[in-house]
């Protein structure tokens, strides 16, 4: 089994730029498909964006497309999500995810995900 720690979130201001880090232990990253997703205070769970075992096929919601690029290096067993042009909205626990079996791709739904990381808080002040 995979364990996942993700770091990197913090306060920024509007229209700056934060990385993320999901680090992975336990077992290689390459076997997994990855994904970050968020959730805000009162707010349900948002899904962001998801990255293909190579790295080879993205897919981003439309909210965060064009600002957000998901990304992983296996060879450091870590995946990324670089945040650009941040906006008060996007302010959030960050979460990124690993599954290993898709009926689907890309996935529908957070169902494929089932190895969570523990979160890490992004802070966009205005």
């Amino acid at each position: 089994q995979v364990t996942l720690v993700e770091s990197g979130g913090g306060l920024v201001l509007a229209g700056g730029s934060l990385k993320l880090s999901c680090v992975a232990s336990g077992r290689a990253l390459s076997n997994y498909a990855m994904g970050w997703f968020r959730q805000a205070p009162g707010k349900e769970r948002e899904f962001l964006a998801t990255l293909s075992w190579s790295g080879a096929s993205t897919y981003y919601d439309g909210s965060v497309k064009g600002r957000f690029v998901i990304s992983r290096d296996n060879a450091k067993n870590t995946a990324y999500l670089q945040m650009n042009n941040l906006r008060p909205t996007d302010t959030a626990v960050y979460y990124c995810a690993a599954g290993d079996k898709f009926s689907t791709w890309p996935p529908k739904n957070a169902d494929p995900f089932t190895i969570w990381g523990q979160g890490t808080q992004v802070t966009v002040s205005s």
